[in-house]
């Protein structure tokens, strides 16, 4: 019993993260209705952003670990974002309108041009931070088995759920909100009501972005490091993360991607860990394949 109270403990904090990801990955792909892998490269590219100016900050410029953080963090929403802001402009918007070859093919390039670049700036070294904030916080004990989690785990959580809560309130309450469902429901409609459907889509993709760069300085700082080769996969992997609970709304988008969490946890917990990988992957095809459903032309 407190093992399987332990593993649902460890879940909470992945459940956030997917959810966070999933949502902001909504957010976009409202505008563009095109997948889009470059939102998960950007995840991956702004931790690595964060190991690369933390490390020059702290053994370079000789700054305390706190203030390399925090120089890190800022260079990496600065990167992340700018790149990701170049991205929606030059390379998405024109893109969107044509066929979805045509952006699959575009964020696949975009994808290895950021995996390279911080690989080149990184002279391919894996780069690691120093552990902090893993003081552990005990919610239950039993026999001498403690449910436990880091402060950084409950950190991180607190932070994307906030993330997902203030991103619901905005879509849900504000003028924008409305703005955005009526550009992903009709964007011509909306631009014959006066609505600039070319603003939208970019600060929607803007908060996507940032959304993205948030979750990957979090991620980073907790497990440490950021591979190279993340980019692709992560890319992947929130795109179909995002699919279980659809599309159409970002905060049900993230609900699905939370429970997808919490049975990837469970199945590294009692299931062969080597097959977690193609187990969930098979699982989000299926339930692609499941829901998806096909408009007749007449």
């Amino acid at each position: 019993m407190a093992y399987l109270l332990q593993q649902l403990a460890n879940a909470v904090p992945l459940a956030a993260l997917y959810a966070a990801l999933a949502f902001g990955y909504a957010v976009a792909f409202g505008v563009t209705k095109r997948p889009d892998i470059t939102y998960g490269a950007l995840f991956a590219f702004s931790g690595q952003m964060l190991l690369l100016f933390t490390d020059f900050g702290y053994n370079r410029l000789w700054l305390v670990l706190p203030a390399a953080l925090a120089l890190g963090a800022v260079a990496s929403v600065v990167y992340a974002v700018g790149a990701g802001v170049w991205i929606g402009r030059s390379v998405m918007l024109p893109l969107v309108r044509q066929s979805s070859n045509t952006v699959i093919v575009a964020a696949l390039g975009v994808t290895i041009l950021l995996m390279e670049t911080a690989r080149l700036a990184s002279d391919t070294r894996s780069l690691w931070l120093s552990p902090f904030l893993n003081g552990h916080v005990v919610f239950w004990r039993s026999a001498g088995f403690e449910v436990v989690l880091t402060e950084m785990q409950l950190i991180n959580t607190a932070l994307m759920g906030a993330f997902v809560a203030i991103g619901a309130v905005i879509l849900k309450r504000t003028s924008w909100g409305r703005v955005w469902r009526a550009v992903t429901d009709d964007p011509k409609a909306a631009e014959l009501c006066g609505v600039s459907a070319v603003n939208v889509f970019l600060v929607a993709y803007a908060a996507a972005v940032l959304m993205a760069t948030l979750c990957g300085i979090l991620s980073t700082a907790y497990y440490g490091t950021m591979d190279f080769g993340a980019g692709l996969m992560f890319g992947l992997k929130v795109l179909m993360v995002a699919a279980v609970g659809g599309y159409s709304d970002p905060l049900k988008s993230a609900g699905g991607a939370a429970g997808l969490g919490l049975a990837e946890t469970l199945w590294t917990a009692y299931g062969p860990f080597l097959w977690r990988d193609l187990v969930v992957f098979s699982l989000l095809v299926l339930l692609l394949v499941l829901s998806r459903r096909e408009r007749v032309i007449p």
